[in-house]
């Protein structure tokens, strides 16, 4: 594995991480009280992400992507019910961003990929109510675009 194809792999779920902490901010906003807490933990845990990622980029001597000032939402999210169905969405889309890094990297960064990947799954089934087959992958074939698309 090339360190170039890690280092784009590793960029792009910089990427979708960053897109992941705006989503969860739009998420917290409109989402019901009963389950604001389980938007801060995963708001909380895509911020350290996207913090560890930066510095695996840095390590390999590139230069972390930056956040975009906002993100084109897949939807509108005028209530809690489609806070809910995005915060699903933003958990699919970055299941599938690790599991190309999982694909593109070996050793501990593969262990930590897949790590991501199996926690955006659960996550997601948490928020949808059920599960799919093969997380990240689905997801995938479905949606082949980016995370979330900058708006500025």
């Amino acid at each position: 594995m090339s360190e170039q194809r890690r280092l784009q792999a590793l960029q792009a779920a910089l990427a979708a991480e960053h897109a992941a902490v705006y989503g969860y901010g739009v998420v917290g906003g409109r989402i019901g009280e009963r389950r604001r807490a389980d938007a801060r933990s995963a708001y909380d845990a895509h911020r350290a992400r996207r913090d560890m990622l930066v510095r695996e980029v840095r390590d390999l001597g590139g230069t972390p992507a930056a956040a975009a000032a906002a993100y084109a939402l897949p939807f509108p999210v005028p209530d809690p019910a489609a806070a809910v169905r995005l915060a699903a969405e933003l958990e699919d889309r970055v299941a599938g961003v690790y599991s190309d890094l999982v694909r593109a990297s070996a050793g501990e960064l593969r262990r930590g990929a897949a790590e991501a990947l199996r926690e955006a799954a659960v996550r997601a089934v948490r928020w949808r109510g059920e599960s799919v087959a093969f997380p990240g992958l689905a997801e995938r074939a479905a949606d082949a675009g980016p995370t979330a698309t900058p708006t500025a």
